[in-house]
């Protein structure tokens, strides 16, 4: 006999953890003259899908098979949604009792690791990349973030870490923060690697007791002293010259979007520009819907919301007819399935989109003379996230539920037909990013 088990709804209310923080002593301290660190909020809030897609965004930045990624990423809302209670607290459900003991440990470090890249995103830091990045053979943290404070200065680490245990406690997670600082952060701050001079670091610990339902979150942060006088050299300080995105660092971040989005070419020609790929790809268009919400513009691989159907490379390829959201209905009719709205899809925000695939085709014309150390790219305000507890109603999704993070990556939670714009828009590596009506 089979027995089929339907996902429950992913929950709408949103999260609400607070935050305890302190400051570690470093010498030489600061790294940088001039960086001044963001402030740390007395909390951080969140909506479900907020931390189902930072999750899909911290394991997608390696260099494993795209396929393998994808899985990772698709299995992220799932386990969210029935790992984690609905309500306003965090609290994990009781399906977390039927893990084995190994499966809870990987899925609290996963939990770990998004609630690291919101509390980051929360500070401001725009642009991310995995810290297996750095040399040496010295414990790493796990990732490297850029923009925002850090601009102009070098780009800033973050180690991350989760519990789901017994004996989860505030203490425990408060001194596990401050033990990973100091084993896999600070042995790094001030030493440089392929995206600039790491000048701060940040540890995040992260628990939740499953019997007793308390939640911790704990930031152990470089300490950064007022200085007493002016300096008098220059050494180290911001040049208003290189203020931008670290190259490599963009291509990083963007190449896990484009992965969580479904767009491979676009991920085959980032790869080919770090090497990763030996193979020039073919010069073949990337075709994107435009997508209307809450008085914002999306853009979404046509992928995603036809994977491995015939009709897929027609979207790609065809101008003529127009392919209108009547389509869609009448497509999906045929189908056996009727009109729906699709659910859980990756987008980017449109400026930030057109803004790097404009300088992806850039990078691809001048492949010959290698790739630039900065790139100029927008960062847009997070939705669905903030650092901050007091003064805040409890956010609904609206009708449309929309996330978005710095990088302009945004999943959008329900994206009936009536959303999708009446034109699309196609990416073409030598030209860029064009209009299709």
């Amino acid at each position: 006999m089979t027995i089929l088990t339907t996902a429950p709804s992913l929950w709408r209310v949103e999260k609400a953890v607070a935050i305890s923080h302190n400051l570690q002593a470093h010498r030489p301290s600061p790294v940088a003259v001039g960086f001044a660190a963001p402030p740390i909020a007395t909390g951080i809030r969140f909506r479900p899908r907020a931390l189902a897609a930072a999750i899909a965004r911290t394991v997608t930045l390696r260099d494993a098979p795209e396929a393998l990624l994808a899985q990772w990423a698709r299995s992220s809302l799932l386990e969210v949604k029935f790992l984690i209670a609905d309500g306003p607290s965090f609290e994990v459900s009781e399906a977390i009792r039927s893990l084995a003991d190994a499966e809870r440990t990987a899925f609290a470090g996963r939990v770990g690791a998004g609630i690291t890249d919101l509390v980051m995103n929360g500070l401001g830091y725009t642009w991310r990349d995995n810290g297996a990045c750095l040399a040496g053979s010295k414990s790493r943290p796990d990732f490297i973030y850029g923009g925002g404070h850090a601009d102009g200065h070098g780009v800033v680490v973050a180690e991350a870490h989760g519990s789901f245990a017994e004996d989860v406690t505030e203490k425990r997670i408060e001194r596990k923060a401050n033990e990973k600082y100091a084993k896999q952060v600070k042995p790094h701050i001030g030493e440089s690697c392929t995206h600039g001079k790491l000048v701060h670091g940040y540890s995040v610990a992260f628990g939740s007791n499953p019997t007793s339902q308390d939640t911790y979150l704990h930031v152990a942060e470089k300490k950064i002293p007022k200085p007493r006088r002016k300096s008098k050299t220059s050494v180290g300080t911001a040049d208003p010259t290189r203020g931008g995105t670290p190259a490599g660092l963009a291509l990083a971040a963007y190449r896990a979007n484009f992965l969580l989005m479904g767009a491979a070419k676009v991920v085959a020609w980032i790869d080919w520009l770090r090497r990763v790929r030996q193979v020039q790809p073919e010069p073949s268009l990337s075709t994107f819907f435009v997508i209307e919400q809450e008085g914002r513009r999306f853009i979404a691989a046509t992928e995603a919301f036809l994977p491995n159907l015939p009709l897929g490379s027609w979207l790609q390829e065809s101008d003529s007819p127009p392919f209108w959201p009547y389509h869609l209905d009448e497509f999906w009719r045929w189908r056996g399935a009727g009109p729906v709205a699709w659910e859980d899809i990756f987008a980017m925000d449109e400026s930030v989109a057109k803004a790097f695939l404009f300088e992806l085709s850039a990078l691809i014309r001048g492949s010959g003379e290698g790739l630039p150390e900065i790139l100029n790219l927008p960062s847009v305000e997070p939705i669905g996230l903030t650092l901050r507890l007091e003064g805040l109603a409890a956010d609904g999704e609206g009708r449309y539920p929309v996330t978005r993070f710095r990088d302009g990556l945004a999943i959008l939670g329900r994206v009936p037909p009536s959303s999708l714009a009446a034109s699309r828009l196609r990416w073409s590596p030598e030209s860029g990013f064009d209009a299709m009506d």
